[in-house]
């Protein structure tokens, strides 16, 4: 292990004991936890009952714009639901600064959990986002992300292309660099891929990293959606500064330059800080 590594982790504070829940509070847990999925259930669906309809009347530019507008709207009441039943608690405020960028920009979260996306999408208004192509065929949110016109990551060409053309015209890309949900035994982040940087490259536009830390790994890769995770979950989102490619830099230098401004941001000392995973 590098020495910078060994005194990061020694400096790293202890993991935060979870306070003592009151007994009163588990069956309200249960009960709010179960209104999130019903929330999804019925939302997602009537996102997709409406949103085919949508796609073939509507003018495509019309189509995308609401329907980004719709899930925007959706992913704020749900974060709303999450801060008032007291299920999480977390402060969003650090992305509000993106409401103010005027110039195209790639929004690049470490993807810490399933629901990261939700997060960020309820403060942006109008985001461009790149999923993953399986979920346009799931029933509870591939209507939506139809309609809102999200782009696919099925062939990376096309994937670049797609994007690439979405913020030349002025939009805001959200995308995990990381390409899938952080693995339960990576220390900070997996691999980033060079998806990321191709698109910076052919847009010409900088990445904002934000960092993403939380007292629980609830929802990451190889999470059982059945396990419960201590209650309340807390979440913390950094929004860092734009990193744009250097003349002459490849796109392989640039991922490796944004893969150690994250290992650099998400190693030091925080109180969210994320924990060496357990053996199994």
């Amino acid at each position: 292990m590098p020495p910078a590594e060994s005194q990061s982790l020694r400096a790293a504070p202890a993991v935060i004991p979870a306070a003592p829940k009151r007994g009163w509070r588990v069956p309200l847990d249960l009960l709010a936890t179960l209104g999130g999925f019903v929330y999804w259930a019925v939302v997602g669906l009537l996102f997709t009952v409406i949103s085919l309809p949508l796609i073939v009347v509507l003018p495509c530019a019309t189509a995308k714009k609401l329907g980004r507008g719709m899930l925007h709207r959706a992913f704020r009441v749900f974060v709303k639901y999450l801060r008032v039943t007291g299920l999480v608690h977390v402060d969003l405020s650090t992305l509000d600064a993106l409401k103010d960028e005027h110039e195209p920009v790639i929004i690049a979260p470490n993807h810490t959990s399933l629901w990261d996306a939700v997060f960020v999408i309820s403060k942006l208004p109008q985001p461009i986002c790149i999923m993953k192509e399986a979920i346009l065929a799931n029933p509870f949110l591939g209507g939506g992300a139809r309609l809102a016109g999200y782009i696919p990551n099925g062939s990376s060409r096309r994937m670049v292309k797609s994007a690439a053309e979405a913020l030349q015209g002025g939009g805001q890309l959200l995308l995990f660099p990381e390409g899938t949900r952080t693995k339960h035994d990576a220390r900070w982040i997996n691999p980033l891929r060079g998806g990321c940087a191709l698109i910076a490259k052919h847009s010409g536009a900088a990445v904002r990293p934000v960092f993403i830390r939380s007292n629980t790994r609830f929802l990451e890769k190889g999470w059982p959606l059945w396990k419960r995770p201590e209650l309340p979950i807390r979440l913390s989102f950094e929004l860092g500064e734009p990193v744009r490619i250097q003349a002459g830099e490849t796109a392989h230098e640039f991922t490796t330059r944004l893969e150690e401004v994250y290992a650099r941001n998400l190693s030091r000392a925080h109180k969210l800080r994320r924990q060496v995973a357990e053996p199994g």
